[in-house]
């Protein structure tokens, strides 16, 4: 059994993303080929965004919106304490400082209330200037825009969507890639919708914004190439990923279908043991990883037992970011996001794809509920 089956997923997709390949082989424009500029379109049309702009990778998507809205040193960002890294680093690499927030135990996401608290107390510090909040998509879940977005407004805050885990999930009538001023997402092939390298994207309603990050993806252009009018960075998606994508992207919603199938099994059965993950009504998770905590075993003895079984497991993630080395300079302490750090010491994710098979959910649940 695989964690996250590409494999099978390839052999299911192959006929129709060989034939894009070779399209992509066949006419040579390897960068920022007709494939890209087809893929943007369709990204923008599924998720209801006016722009998309394809990109190298999703940290590289996320640091592009910083850039656009010239963000940088004096400037705090917040974020999740409770996040991959590179959430965080990004603001490291505009200049500007991360100011992390505690997260809801329910939904692994920030925290709005914690948020304003935090907007507070830098503001009444006066070192730093608030100038953005990323909100993290956790496991595919969009966060809580409906009082994030009042948060942002009422601040003078630029709000970005951090969609890496989350293109494809809904909130009402909204999908992910339409929450904030500006979305970021990545196709790194575990994601949802992945190709076969590296690949990110920004969404954005903004005309002026859209013009902006095609310029700094592409050395700060101007009319060409050789016109340079900002300093930017060498940040385009390759054509062949997007011809890969663009079956990918096809084939997503029925894969959205499946996932949601494996969360449902999972939930149902194995309700009663774990804290198993809460989705709020008129919510919709892209189901990026399906993660649980244990009610009466211990983390150690949950994972033991998957192994023991020959069932794959994942840690997603085992040191919040305040008490990652490279930001010890930022004086982050144990205790300090008691939620997020209780999270990183409980949480565990199970064997999630589109592909798995009831005799493969049954071997997992199986295991997780064995003596």
């Amino acid at each position: 059994m695989q964690f996250i089956d590409l494999k099978r997923q390839y052999e299911h997709l192959k006929p129709a993303i060989k034939r894009r390949i070779d399209d992509v082989l066949g006419h040579g424009k390897y960068i920022l080929g007709p494939e890209v500029q087809e893929l943007e379109t369709a990204l923008a049309d599924f998720c209801g965004a006016r722009h998309a702009i394809g990109v190298g990778n999703g940290t590289d998507a996320l640091m592009l919106a910083l850039m656009a809205e010239g963000i940088g040193p004096g400037d705090a960002v917040l974020t999740s304490a409770f996040s991959f890294f590179a959430s965080a680093e990004v603001i490291s690499l505009v200049g500007a400082t991360p100011v992390f927030v505690d997260i809801d135990e329910q939904t692994y996401n920030i925290c709005p209330e914690a948020l304003q608290e935090k907007i507070d107390s830098v503001t009444r510090a006066g070192k730093l200037t608030p100038r953005s909040i990323i909100a993290v998509d956790l496991f595919g879940l969009p966060a809580n825009y409906a009082e994030l977005e009042p948060i942002a407004e009422r601040h003078d805050l630029l709000l970005i969507e951090d969609a890496a885990q989350s293109y494809g999930a809904e909130c009402g009538s909204l999908k992910a890639g339409k929450f904030g001023k500006i979305s970021a997402t990545s196709f790194f092939p575990a994601k949802p919708l992945g190709c076969y390298g590296d690949g990110g994207a920004v969404f954005t309603d903004d005309d002026t914004l859209a013009e902006r990050i095609q310029s700094l993806r592409v050395h700060g252009k101007g009319v060409d190439k050789y016109d340079n009018v900002r300093i930017g960075t060498n940040s385009r998606l390759d054509t062949l990923q997007a011809a890969i994508l663009l079956e990918k992207l096809a084939a997503l919603p029925d894969e959205l279908t499946s996932r949601r199938r494996v969360a449902d099994y999972y939930s149902e059965r194995l309700a009663n043991e774990y804290h198993v993950p809460i989705v709020p009504d008129q919510y919709r998770s892209a189901w990026a990883q399906y993660t649980v905590r244990c009610r009466t075993r211990s983390r150690e003895e949950c994972l033991e037992k998957l192994s023991r079984n020959s069932v794959p497991s994942a840690i997603y993630y085992a040191k919040p970011l305040h008490l990652q080395t490279a930001f010890k300079e930022l004086g982050g302490k144990e205790g300090e996001f008691p939620v997020a750090e209780a999270c990183a010491q409980s949480v565990f994710s199970l064997p999630m794809h589109a592909y798995l098979e009831t005799s493969e959910m049954d071997q997992v649940v199986n295991a997780l509920m064995s003596k």
